[in-house]
């Protein structure tokens, strides 16, 4: 099947509206890791001339280096190189599950026109790292997903919207959270579908140079912090460890910025713009921070009983309990594919509060 992808671009407004080269990112994020023009280039797969030749152009475009050369270190990004390469990275994660989510409806109207009516299994999830692997891995299976909060997933099987709502439930923690998920299903009619587990916690800039140790720092050092939305289910999360610490949100600098990814509040701090923010382990290690490990939970998915016997939730399942998926989400840090795919009753996951 052929997949319609979605990304943004760059113009730059001087007269001409010259559109910078998408390759040019990847450069600028090989020399960021490599610090080595000759290496980054061979990364990317361009010679050395091409690699020197486009960094050449647009230094002429902005008129400033875009990297700097270090007398036996290599080569390291300008300031104006870090900023295009942060600025890209915020960007992009930014507007992910957006551009995932019109992929997926522009993609599935390509099919019906092209190959009639199918079954569509329509999925309402929770944005995360795992959930974001599916399209890659679902085959044939026409899929429409679209991400939004947890309570908006909920709300959406409850009204016949969706057929697989997925949210996540920290393990040993959040009670409020269990209850207000809880009160949403119906145990004769629903069924849970384990998907995987994750760590939470407290990302930080490279190195620690605050020495934070826990939530408590947040209050008690002067920091920059990076939230998530209030209705995200990190967000949910976070707020009741706070709660159950007692550390009040207010002392927290920065508490009422807000970004709506794990990997736009990575990137965020990458950049230098906050000290601190709360996410996945996977979010941290993408953007090379450091992470303290808070919070451990499950990610599951909410179905009608009755719809486990439609081909599609079957041919589905044994997607996410196949080898390839499995293998797929243990190369994500910090995640666990056990039991995916497994079929439970609402009672026993809550029951696992």
């Amino acid at each position: 099947m052929k997949h319609l992808q979605i990304s943004p671009a760059w113009f730059f407004t001087d007269g001409q509206g010259e559109q910078l080269d998408p390759r040019l990112f990847a450069l600028l994020r090989a020399i960021h890791k490599q610090n080595k023009l000759t290496q980054a280039a061979e990364a990317c797969g361009f010679s050395y001339r091409h690699a020197w030749n486009m960094l050449q152009h647009w230094e002429e475009f902005f008129g400033t280096p875009l990297i700097e050369k270090q007398r036996g270190r290599g080569s390291r990004l300008s300031p104006l190189g870090e900023k295009l390469l942060w600025a890209e990275q915020r960007v992009a994660a930014r507007l992910e599950p957006q551009l995932e989510s019109l992929s997926s409806e522009i993609n599935l109207e390509i099919a019906h026109l092209l190959e009639g009516n199918k079954p569509v299994l329509r999925l309402h999830a929770s944005h995360g790292y795992a959930v974001a692997l599916l399209p890659k891995y679902i085959g044939e299976l026409p899929l429409d997903l679209q991400y939004c909060s947890p309570a908006d997933a909920l709300s959406a099987l409850a009204r016949n919207a969706c057929d697989i709502a997925g949210f996540h439930l920290p393990i040993g923690t959040a009670p409020a959270l269990y209850r207000d998920y809880r009160k949403r299903l119906k145990p004769r009619s629903h069924r849970i579908i384990q998907f995987i587990t994750r760590r939470q916690g407290l990302m930080l800039q490279a190195g620690n140079p605050l020495g934070v140790t826990g939530l408590a720092d947040l209050a008690d050092i002067d920091l920059r912090f990076i939230n998530r939305q209030a209705t995200s289910g990190t967000r949910s999360l976070l707020d009741a460890l706070l709660k159950e610490q007692a550390i009040p949100s207010a002392n927290i600098k920065g508490f009422e910025q807000e970004e709506f990814t794990h990997s736009a509040v990575a990137a965020y701090i990458a950049a230098n713009m906050a000290d601190a923010g709360f996410g996945v382990e996977a979010a941290a290690r993408q953007f090379g921070l450091d992470f303290i490990p808070l919070a451990q939970e499950r990610y599951v998915m909410a179905c009608h009983k009755q719809a486990l016997n439609d081909p599609k939730f079957q041919e589905f399942l044994n997607i996410i309990r196949g080898e390839e998926f499995h293998a797929a989400v243990a190369q994500l840090p910090g995640y666990s594919s056990d039991d995916c795919g497994l079929v439970a009753s609402v009672e026993d996951i809550f029951n696992k509060a």
